[in-house]
């Protein structure tokens, strides 16, 4: 259903150091590096799935309340994964990782990239 999201920031630099680290766990990578944005996918893929750019119109990122994205994980080790990574490299805690009430196997961690964007990586494997 999406082709792909775009996430905005203040500081690509620092937006590229987080995201390598943070979606490797699931699978993504950094595709392309352009002078105002970076894009990530996976191996095998034709295009770039996750965008972190700066605005077009020149102004300030700012983060959406009640926006979300939401990335699909391999395992709950991967979401594990995703979540220490995140923290150790300028993210903060939304909800650690574990089962949630949405399904029986529903395995979800959430954070906030250091722009104040919302992720989550779920696993829906039993496991």
């Amino acid at each position: 259903m999406l082709l792909y999201v775009t996430l905005g920031t203040n500081d690509l630099p620092r937006s590229i150091a987080f995201y390598d680290a943070a979606l490797l766990p699931l699978g993504l990578k950094r595709q392309c590096t352009e002078p105002v944005e970076a894009g990530y996918g996976a191996d095998g893929d034709v295009r770039c799935r996750l965008w972190v750019t700066r605005p077009f119109d020149g102004n300030a990122a700012t983060f959406g309340n009640g926006s979300m994205t939401a990335i699909e994980a391999p395992s709950r080790v991967a979401v594990d994964a995703f979540h220490q990574a995140a923290l150790a490299h300028g993210g903060s805690d939304e909800g650690a990782p574990g089962l949630r009430p949405f399904h029986a196997h529903f395995y979800a961690a959430y954070v906030r990239d250091p722009d104040g964007n919302k992720l989550s990586a779920v696993c829906e494997r039993p496991e």
